[in-house]
C-alpha cells in the first residue's frame, strides 16, 4: 500500500444510516443490508472541503448566489480552465463553462434540446438510466445498441460495435449520448475509438452530449480523453458534462458544470433551465473550488484505495462466485457483473439482496442486459470483504 493512502483513513466506518442518504437510507428497514448499488462513496470528503464549507457555514448568512442561478464565480471558472489545460492540453475559456445543479438534470435539458420529439436519439447499451429516463421524459426514442463482450482473462471487456451503431442512425436522429468514462462497463476509452464514434456523429451530424463525470476516476494503465479535445470540428458539435461529485464524493451539494466552445449549445441548455426554474446552490460552489484547488492528495490516495479494492473484487468474484463473469474498470468504482451463468433462477440483484443482504444495482434486462448486476466498491475495504464473502455463502447455499 502506498503512503498517500496512509495519510486519509479510507478505512473508516462511517454510519451513514438516519442520515438522509439515499444510497443507505433506502434500506433503513433491514439494518442487516449493506448497500453497495448507488454511485456515491462511503468515504469522508477530502479534508480541504469540509474545511471550507465549516468557514462558509461559519459566516451564517446562507443568500442566493451573486447572480442567482447563472451565478459564475470568476476564482472557479479560473481553476477549471486551468485543469481543463493542466490535465488534457484543453484551452477552455471561463465563456465556456456553464453550472449546472447536477449532471443528471442537465442530460435530461440535453434530451428536450436537440431535435423535437419524436426524434431519435443514439445511445450504447448498457448505460446509465437516466439516459433513457430523459429521453422518455424528452419524448424521444432510444436507439440502443448493445456493446459487445469480449474474453478479458477471467473477466469481459466490452467494447462499440461500431458497425451496428452507424448502421442505426436513422434521418430523425439528431443527438448521441455518450459515457465516457463508462458507466456501467467501465471503460476509459482510447482515443482511436473516440476518433472512430466522432467520425461518426461528423458525417451523420449528430450532436454528442458526453457524460464524462467519472473523468478523474481513472486507473494506471488508462486515461480519460475528453471527445471535445480531438478536433475543432468535433468540439463545435459536442457538450461535455463533468462535477467534483464522483470524484470528491460532494454529490449532495448538487453542482456540475457544461463546457461547450460552440455557445449555442450551451445556450440551449440555459434555455432548459430557464423553463424550469432550477438553480444551484451557494455550498456547491465552496466544495468545488476547495476541491479543484487542494484535493488532489486525497483523490491520488483515494485512487490508490480504489485500485486495491478493485483488484480485491474482481479476483473473488471470478474465483469464488460461480456463474458470475465481472468486468475489471480501467475507471470508475462500479464493477459490471454478467450473472447469466449464476446456478439461480430469477433477478440476481433480489437473489443477493434477499439471501446475502447486499444490495447492489439491477435493472439492465430493459436495455437487454437481463440477469447482469453492477456492485459500487467505493467503500472501506472491509466492507467490500464482508459482502463478497457474504455473496459467496449465499451462492453456497444454493
Amino acid at each position: 500500500m502506498s503512503t498517500a493512502i496512509s495519510t486519509f483513513n479510507f478505512d473508516e466506518i462511517i454510519e451513514r444510516r438516519h442520515t438522509d442518504s439515499g444510497k443507505w437510507g433506502r434500506f433503513s428497514s433491514d439494518p442487516d443490508v449493506i448497500p453497495m448499488w448507488t454511485a456515491d462513496m462511503d468515504f469522508r470528503s477530502p479534508p480541504a472541503v469540509i474545511d471550507a464549507l465549516h468557514e462558509r457555514v461559519e459566516h451564517g448568512v446562507f443568500g442566493y448566489g451573486y447572480g442567482g442561478w447563472t451565478h459564475r464565480p470568476e476564482a472557479l471558472l479560473n481553476v477549471l480552465s486551468e485543469r481543463m489545460a493542466t490535465r488534457y492540453d484543453w484551452q477552455v475559456q471561463p465563456d465556456d463553462f456553464m453550472f449546472v445543479p447536477n449532471i443528471v438534470s442537465a442530460l435530461y435539458g440535453m434530451c428536450r434540446s436537440v431535435g423535437e420529439e419524436g426524434c431519435h436519439i443514439l445511445v450504447q447499451t448498457p448505460n446509465y438510466w437516466p439516459f433513457f429516463s430523459g429521453a422518455d421524459a424528452a419524448n424521444r426514442v432510444m436507439l440502443k445498441i448493445p456493446a459487445v463482450a469480449s474474453a478479458n482473462g477471467a473477466g469481459l471487456r466490452y467494447e462499440i460495435d461500431f458497425d451496428a451503431l452507424e448502421a442505426a442512425i436513422t434521418p430523425r436522429t439528431h443527438l448521441f449520448m455518450f459515457s465516457n468514462p463508462h458507466n456501467p462497463v467501465g471503460r476509459a476509452y482510447e482515443r482511436w475509438e473516440l476518433e472512430r464514434l466522432a467520425d461518426i456523429c461528423l458525417r451523420h451530424d449528430l450532436t454528442i452530449c458526453s457524460d464524462e463525470i467519472h473523468c478523474d476516476l481513472t486507473y494506471n494503465g488508462h486515461e480519460h480523453i475528453p471527445m471535445a479535445t480531438l478536433s475543432p470540428e468535433v468540439a463545435a458539435r459536442t457538450i461535455t458534462f463533468m462535477a467534483p461529485s464522483k470524484t470528491f464524493n460532494v454529490p449532495g451539494l448538487k453542482l456540475g458544470f457544461a463546457i461547450a466552445q460552440n455557445h449555442e449549445l450551451l445556450q440551449r441548455l440555459e434555455s432548459f433551465y430557464m423553463s424550469i426554474g432550477v438553480s444551484t446552490g451557494v455550498m456547491g460552489y465552496v466544495a468545488a473550488q476547495a476541491a479543484y484547488e487542494h484535493g488532489q492528495p486525497w483523490l491520488t490516495a483515494l485512487l490508490d484505495y480504489l485500485t486495491r479494492n478493485r483488484d480485491y473484487a474482481f479476483d473473488f468474484v471470478a474465483n469464488n462466485l460461480p456463474g458470475v463473469v465481472p468486468v475489471k474498470p480501467e475507471a470508475t468504482y462500479l464493477m459490471f457483473m454478467d450473472c447469466r451463468e449464476m446456478a439461480v433462477d430469477g433477478d440476481p440483484t433480489e437473489f443477493f439482496l434477499n439471501k446475502a443482504k447486499v444490495a447492489l444495482s439491477g435493472g439492465f434486462d430493459s436495455q437487454g442486459f437481463p440477469a447482469y448486476t453492477r456492485l459500487n466498491f467505493g467503500c472501506p475495504h472491509s466492507v467490500l470483504v464482508e459482502a463478497l464473502d457474504r455473496m459467496k455463502a449465499a451462492l453456497a447455499d444454493q
